[in-house]
């Protein structure tokens, strides 16, 4: 799979479906880095900042017994080139760019996170979502890409057990399209990553909303 869409499915599971990533600090997230790594820039306060209030409301509504209306948030989130390389080395890819910037409108409805936690067994279909990324390039400047998804995600007893990313719709430049495309399309056949997103849903749900527990259980 190519470097460019394993960032771009990363980002869109955190800011999406899973919603972790994109609403923890940096610092939670390089566990191993230096001191010097780990402090936060202005621009990446400044982000976790912006998150904080759309991680609260996610949370109260997948803890919720009832919950009407949606949650909506423009969600942005940058990543350093070393960890981007540290995530995507997993998968046994390089990562030949510096760092990325990427940006959604998350639109969820607080009902069906509330259906996801209550009902026994039930397949949420997310609404369609575009994600916007930047990747930083000395050389040749900024690189803009766009891709669409529709998530699902299937609930048994409040936990995640299964997932599709459902892939759309791809804006970028030919060499990057082109592989986005490929690989996108075997996501979409063979749903090679469902248990990434189903891992990252359930990690949310309980440790990652414990970390705002006093904020949204106060809202309850």
């Amino acid at each position: 799979m190519n470097s460019t869409t394993v960032f771009a499915a990363l980002f869109a599971f955190a800011a999406v479906t899973s919603l972790t990533n994109v609403t923890r600090g940096a610092e939670a997230e390089q566990p191993a880095a230096s001191a010097d790594e780990a402090k936060l820039t202005p621009q990446e306060q400044a982000e976790k900042d912006s998150r904080k209030a759309c991680k609260i409301e996610i949370c109260k509504a997948f803890h919720s017994k009832t919950a009407t209306g949606e949650i909506s948030c423009h969600v942005i989130k940058s990543w350093r080139k070393k960890r981007i390389a540290k995530l995507v080395s997993k998968l046994k890819v390089n990562w030949p760019f510096g760092g990325v910037h990427c940006s959604t409108d998350l639109n969820i409805e607080r009902e069906d996170l509330v259906k996801a936690m209550t009902e026994p067994k039930v397949e949420i279909t997310f609404q369609k979502h575009s994600v916007t990324c930047s990747i930083e390039s000395a050389k040749s400047g900024a690189k803009e890409f766009k891709f669409e998804l529709t998530p699902k995600v299937k609930f048994e007893n409040g936990k995640a057990t299964e997932a599709h990313a459902n892939w759309g719709k791809i804006e970028a430049p030919t060499l990057i399209k082109s592989a986005m495309w490929t690989a996108t399309a075997a996501d979409n056949t063979v749903n090679l990553l469902s248990g990434t997103i189903v891992d990252e849903v359930n990690d949310f749900i309980s440790k990652h909303c414990d970390e705002v527990k006093d904020e949204w259980a106060a809202q309850q």
